[in-house]
């Protein structure tokens, strides 16, 4: 049966300003693989939108829409009070958030092609030293999420949980590439969940030079996203296809991975089986893919449970 006790969420990872640009035609047509080595193109965009976003944010915001109340660990700068009153008006507590008045908040450069394929550029923000020691102070957690940021917070934050063990989600994302394979290695284990899409977990395999079996030792969970086709589970010697979710329409899929991930916490908070929380994430997933922009979208939970039974033909009671 579910949980309905209040319980306390941590999402660290980075908040940030997207701008999120439209290219119509497809990259590939564009990046010519024998010189792949001296790149130097020029994409004419279509639409440009500025919004709220960032892996903590994303995940809080949608947390928020889920019900629940977590709290963000971040950094953040001199620009950041449109974003902070945004945060505070959907329930979300920012008191633990870290302020570098001298730098400027993360922002990220999103351009989109019509087959769903991203390119980003990304400025990670602030660093602001020794702020991840306040992790220690952090009381009743139930689970954390470890969101792409700076690595050396990353690996804190892991440190951190391991070491009073907290249950954590790790998710490396796009940082994948700037890990050592010890690095990795460290982070992972003894994670409760570790998630990436089929490229990211591909990157770590390859990174740390070992098979997924022996991935599925380092954590108790492992998830790969796929984007429309679902996503697969692994828990010991369990794998669960998760179906995909039916978007009404295809708007925009930046966001859908963190929209994916509160789904997933909710689902694990509330003590579902592993396909239930598997069907949960990719439903929250498919509302960001409808809206533009990531912190656009809302659902009630009356609305979701009807939207979960229309899709994966079950009931499910969503608290």
């Amino acid at each position: 049966m579910p949980i309905n006790k209040p319980l306390k969420i941590a999402v660290s990872g980075s908040l940030a300003y997207d701008s999120i640009m439209d290219f119509p035609g497809r990259f590939a047509d564009h990046i010519l693989p024998e010189a792949i080595h001296s790149l130097n193109l020029s994409f004419t965009l279509r639409g440009l939108k500025t919004s709220f976003g960032g892996t903590a944010g994303n995940i809080a915001y949608n947390l928020s829409l889920l019900q629940e109340k977590p709290t963000i660990l971040g950094v953040v700068g001199s620009d950041f009070a449109p974003y902070r009153d945004w945060l505070i008006r959907n329930k979300i507590d920012v008191s633990r958030l870290g302020i570098e008045a001298k730098s400027k908040t993360a922002a990220a450069n999103i351009i989109t092609d019509r087959q769903d394929n991203q390119i980003t550029g990304f400025y990670p923000g602030p660093l602001l030293p020794g702020y991840t020691s306040g992790a220690n102070r952090l009381t009743g957690l139930s689970l954390a999420i470890i969101s792409p940021e700076h690595k050396s917070r990353m690996l804190d934050y892991a440190r951190i949980y391991r070491r009073r063990r907290i249950p954590f989600i790790f998710d490396p994302g796009q940082m994948v590439p700037a890990f050592s394979p010890a690095e990795l290695r460290q982070a992972i284990k003894g994670a409760k969940v570790l998630i990436g899409n089929d490229y990211e977990i591909k990157l770590i395999l390859d990174k740390i030079k070992i098979k997924l079996p022996a991935l599925l030792k380092m954590a108790e969970i492992v998830i790969i996203t796929k984007g429309e086709r679902g996503s697969e589970i692994y828990s010991g010697r369990e794998k669960i296809k998760i179906k995909p979710a039916k978007p009404r329409n295809a708007s925009d899929p930046t966001g859908a991975g963190d929209a994916y991930r509160a789904g997933l916490i909710k689902g694990l908070v509330k003590s579902y089986n592993l396909k239930t929380c598997g069907q949960l994430a990719g439903l929250v997933a498919v509302y960001t893919v409808e809206k533009y922009g990531t912190q656009t979208h809302r659902f009630t939970l009356k609305e979701l449970a009807k939207r979960y039974q229309a899709n994966f033909k079950e009931k499910l009671e969503i608290v």
